[in-house]
């Protein structure tokens, strides 16, 4: 098996601080790009889908769970298959606990094609604990991913009064990123709502760190 080739420490240490140099380059690049995302105009969305869960039916809004911004990871779980998507379920095993978004008024939300009882079975067997909602029956999944050519993606929602609006979507490697719970704000029109970011006038802003708390630390709901 290959293996990097083996150098003294002052060596390593020299090549490490040069590439650090490039590495905090590319920090900053990210940074300008998330920057751009917050600009992004968004587009108001019909708002009448009905969704299955374990507690009956849900309208769109419901899935905001009363917080302003909502992220959708579009499973690829389809109705009558046993296929459970490989691909999927990676990204799904990075999802952990939520409470550090709800502080920051985002919910998270997966959404398949598969009825209720196709998906909790599944969600059991892999002891997922996030929504997980059904589109079955409607188009949701054809309007938001199909449409975009992609078998599975990401949504984000914004929710001002009765209107719904979507701001970005991704695929394919674009899920890489918004994997974390940094990550998965960097790509919502709020951001990680700290000071030290560019973001337009009017956006929620505090100090650096300064809502990062212990998650039984949070209030029971988070939701605004």
């Amino acid at each position: 098996m290959s293996h990097p080739p083996i150098v003294s420490r002052e060596q390593w240490q020299a090549e490490r601080r040069a590439l650090l140099v490039e590495e905090k380059a590319h920090t900053r690049a990210q940074d300008a790009l998330n920057a751009q995302r917050r600009r992004l105009p968004m587009t108001r969305v019909d708002d009448s889908y009905r969704f299955g869960s374990t507690a009956g039916t849900r309208t769109f809004a419901d899935l905001f769970e009363g917080r302003p911004q909502l992220i959708v990871y579009h499973n690829m779980l389809a109705p009558d298959s046993d296929h459970v998507c490989p691909g999927c379920s990676f990204y799904c095993d990075q999802i952990g606990n939520l409470e550090h978004l709800h502080a920051r008024g985002v919910t998270f939300a997966v959404v398949s094609r598969a009825s209720v009882s196709e998906i909790e079975p599944v969600k059991a067997r892999l002891g997922w604990s996030f929504p997980w909602y059904s589109c079955h029956g409607t188009r949701f999944h054809e309007d938001f991913v199909s449409a975009e050519a992609a078998p599975f993606g990401l949504s984000v929602f914004l929710r001002e009064g009765d209107a719904i609006f979507q701001t970005w979507f991704t695929t394919g490697r674009g899920i890489e990123l918004p994997i974390s719970t940094f990550g998965l704000l960097d790509v919502t029109p709020w951001g990680r709502q700290e000071v030290w970011e560019d973001s337009p006038e009017g956006r929620p802003q505090q100090p650096t760190w300064s809502q990062v708390k212990t998650r039984d630390q949070y209030s029971t709901s988070n939701a605004e």
